[in-house]
């Protein structure tokens, strides 16, 4: 009952799968890849799901900017169940040794949380933790604040002008991912401490959010609605399934990159799979002639071998699931406590699902072509050992082209964003065609040169020219793992650059807000007396700062219908807006003239470019705002480019300072400082102005070093497992030819070559074949990592050419050691015997 086909293939089987072990690593490495990447990303999606509610700290959060809640919303919004309002600001804190730090202050009701556990050590809890004593608010602070402080439970601190007292270690808020990104440490206190330091006047910047834990059996949608009726002006408004935006697309993203880097790997190892195939059937070269000399027609000689790789591949698919199920799990118990987003770890079948349907269509991409072609070879030709025919269509290559077309569809099907996935797929594509194409060329110019050449180097090019030339079928691998590498490491060191070098030379070190509009000149001079000099312009600048929104384009209403999204950030939201007299340093300045600082006419306005062509405006059209209540209409005399980075005014809005005489805005400033004079800066500024926040441009750099070094680190690591598929492909391109280099060995030793000699050969072949590999994979990382870095970053390239030339020699020592293996095999045979077998 069991089809002959079958049996064959079982028989076969029996033999054992010595053939096949590179076959089965290079599909076990790229699918474990993608399944522990798949599973670690939706194990976070789990913890998110999970613990939503938390995270939001409530069921629905409604947010404003520069305003409390007027009593007729907040009484709407407890119709729909239990309500927590927090408000958050900016502070500088102030120690017992006159230290001081920027923090963020964050003031909640006694309702707080309504959702999840605030986590405090040094308080029995929350509430005796802020309770306020003598006259003095108690307050959780987060322990990077105590430290930077010299502060312990107990001591008492100022933030602003508040007189507080430390109250307990803030270890964890519920809602702390929900709010994103913080400037500084966080500290927790009563919202009436903020009250009383005056940070919740109007007009001040703060934000207050306010949670609604719904009652039982209330819609969550019907109470959206409801809680959009209920508010006035401008807000926003989040429910339990969008508790973290941000965080939720970041997985999304580094779920596929590091997935792509696995799908990577997979038509890296691709090559491994065509080699095995091609290695094993060309050893069963004499089976298959006998098999044919008897009758046997095509189609039985395809499904023997096909059921047989079929079988193998599903063994290889399975071994790189355990794998790549396991891993997470492991990680994830290994650091489940320093992780940053809840994660709940177990076993995912989607992942593995998705992972498994890459390993079977990429091994069946690989390894129908080289059945196809014993299929169609006739019986005298395998007879005479030639299994070189030429490929003709037929259900192989079919089959083929299908699962390639099927793997492409499936990474772009799987994608958070399906453009994006199709030009990474088309790069991919495009560099395994050139580096095949490259290493073709180079199999090509070593025949050229063999003829100049002599001893071991010609026996090193005549085998690089060779029709089982390695630069053929191990250098397109190596190059795609060398150039995924390359593209990680010129990335890194572009970016480390921007933020460790550039930027500190460029960007101020101190940005001062919350400067008094009427006592700016006071601050100007207490900073030159902190400096001990006057500051020059292209060291210290101050502008007025407000918010303000723009109305009317050329007099006509705003239709954000007609607006670009990428501009319209703009024209929905409150844009930042300043007033500055002379043409301030790096101004940026596209179309059009500033005016001089004397100006007294009509208001003019300089713009930025994105809100410029997003309103489609020119030179001399007019722009409305409204700022301060008051409606101002401006024409555009400037369109710049504004580098958020650099030391400059970057305001999207700049006006001419006579359109707001008659207010006193508060002010901004920024400055370039030493490190000494920072220091001395933010104490002189603790006695005179308390209120003025000041932020460390420079501890900002390096958190943001730190960041990026741990996030590069493990990318480095993920990239690292495309170049260990390519160190597969070329064990396997070894391995294929260990019998032909055991005789290839043994003539060269009867003929007198030494022992040296032809050691020299293999290492110089396949070192040849690294140098190769290794330039072009660092010519295609080149040509990926530069538009990323001067594009998408805009950052300045710079290429990190140690990283490089040791990318470039580790290539060429690790194929060069591969070539010394396979010469120490070949040698350890004697040449009688070798010459003697078939």
């Amino acid at each position: 009952m069991i089809p002959l086909w079958l049996r064959f293939a079982g028989r076969e089987l029996r033999g054992g799968i010595k053939g096949f072990r590179i076959f089965l690593a290079c599909l076990a490495l790229g699918v474990a890849a993608i399944a522990a990447a798949s599973s670690t990303a939706e194990a976070f999606r789990r913890g998110l799901a999970t613990e939503a509610r938390a995270i939001l700290g409530g069921d629905l959060a409604i947010s404003v900017r520069n305003r409390r809640l007027a009593p007729i919303e907040l009484a709407e919004l407890r119709k729909l169940g239990d309500v927590s309002v927090a408000v958050a600001t900016q502070a500088m804190a102030e120690g017992p040794t006159g230290e001081r730090r920027l923090v963020e202050l964050r003031g909640v009701d006694s309702g707080y949380p309504l959702a999840g556990v605030v986590s405090i050590t040094g308080a029995p809890s929350l509430a005796a933790a802020l309770e306020r004593r003598e006259g003095v608010w108690g307050a959780a602070v987060e322990r990077a604040l105590l430290d930077r402080l010299g502060m312990k439970v107990g001591d008492r601190f100022l933030a602003g002008n508040v007189p507080m007292r430390v109250g307990a270690i803030l270890e964890e808020e519920p809602d702390r991912l929900s709010r994103g990104f913080a400037l500084g440490p966080r500290v927790l206190a009563q919202a009436g401490a903020l009250e009383q330091g005056g940070f919740l006047k109007p007009g001040l910047p703060f934000g207050e959010t306010t949670r609604v834990a719904l009652r039982p059996g209330l819609d969550l949608q019907a109470a959206k609605a409801q809680a959009r009726g209920a508010m006035r002006g401008f807000f926003r408004l989040r429910d339990r399934n969008d508790a973290s935006p941000g965080v939720s697309r970041t997985i999304d993203q580094l779920e596929y990159f590091l997935g792509f880097i696995g799908l990577a790997s997979l038509v890296a190892g691709g090559l491994g799979v065509f080699g095995a195939v091609s290695a094993y059937v060309d050893g069963r070269k004499p089976a298959i002639a006998t098999l044919k000399a008897l009758g046997a027609d095509s189609a039985l000689i395809r499904n023997v071998y096909l059921a047989q790789i079929g079988l193998l591949a599903l063994a290889g698919v399975a071994i790189g699931l355990v794998i790549g199920a396991v891993t997470p799990l492991v990680l994830g118990a290994a650091v489940r406590d320093e992780l940053p987003v809840p994660a709940l770890f177990a076993i995912y079948p989607w992942p593995l699902v998705k992972a498994g349907a890459f390993g079977l269509l990429s091994a069946a991409a690989f390894s129908l072509a080289p059945l196809a072609r014993a299929r169609t070879t006739p019986p005298a030709s395998l007879f005479r050992s030639d299994l070189s025919g030429r490929l003709r269509c037929g259900p192989e290559l079919v089959g083929a082209l299908a699962a390639a077309a099927g793997l492409a569809a499936l990474a772009i099907w799987t994608a958070p964003t399906p453009l994006a996935a199709m030009i990474m797929i088309g790069g991919v594509a495009a560099a395994f065609v050139l580096l095949w194409g490259f290493g073709w060329a180079a199999a090509k110019l070593a025949g050229r040169m063999r003829g100049g050449a002599r001893g071991a180097l010609r026996i090193a090019l005549a085998n690089l020219a060779g029709p089982r030339s390695a630069a053929r079928t191990a250098a397109p691998a190596i190059g795609l793992g060398i150039g995924l590498l390359a593209a990680v490491v010129l990335i890194q060191s572009s970016l480390l650059k921007q933020i460790s070098v550039i930027a500190p030379q460029t960007a101020p070190a101190l940005v001062f807000t919350e400067i008094p509009g009427a006592r700016a000149d006071a601050f100007d001079a207490a900073v030159t007396r902190a400096l001990g000099r006057s500051p020059d312009a292209d060291s210290y600048l101050r502008a007025p700062l407000l918010s303000g929104r723009i109305l009317a384009v050329r007099g006509e209403p705003v239709d954000m219908a007609k607006i670009p999204r990428e501009a319209r950030w703009a024209y929905d939201n409150d844009v930042t807006v300043s007033a500055i007299d002379a043409e301030p340093p790096n101004a940026g300045i596209l179309k059009g003239r500033w005016w001089p600082a004397d100006y007294a006419g009509p208001p003019l306005v300089a713009l930025s470019e994105d809100p410029a062509e997003g309103g489609d405006l020119k030179v001399g059209d007019t722009l409305t705002l409204s700022i301060l209540g008051a409606e101002i209409e401006a024409k555009v005399a400037v369109i710049r480019r504004i580098d958020f980075g650099s030391f400059g005014a970057s305001f999207p809005v700049v006006l001419t300072p006579n359109a707001l005489e008659g207010a006193e805005p508060r002010q901004v400033a920024i400055a370039k400082a030493t490190l000494a004079e920072e220091q001395r800066i933010v104490r002189a500024l603790g006695k005179d102005f308390p209120e003025v926040n000041i932020i460390s441009v420079r501890e900002q750099l390096e958190a943001a070093t730190d960041l990026f070094d741990r996030i590069a680190l493990a990318i480095r690591g993920a990239a690292a497992v495309a170049l260990l598929a390519a160190l597969l492909v070329l064990a396997g391109a070894i391995a294929a030819r260990a019998q032909e280099r055991t005789r290839e060995a043994a003539t060269l030793k009867v003929l007198g070559a030494s022992r040296a000699q032809v050691l020299a050969a293999y290492v110089l072949e396949y070192g040849l074949v690294g140098v190769i590999a290794g330039a072009a994979g660092v010519g295609l990382g080149y040509a990926a990592a530069w538009p990323v870095v001067t594009e998408v970053f805009e950052a300045e390239w710079s290429v990190d050419w140690a990283g490089v030339a040791a990318l470039l020699a580790g290539a060429a020592a690790v194929a060069g050691a591969g070539g010394l293996l396979a010469a120490f095999q070949a040698l350890s045979k004697r040449p009688a015997p070798a010459l003697r077998a078939e």
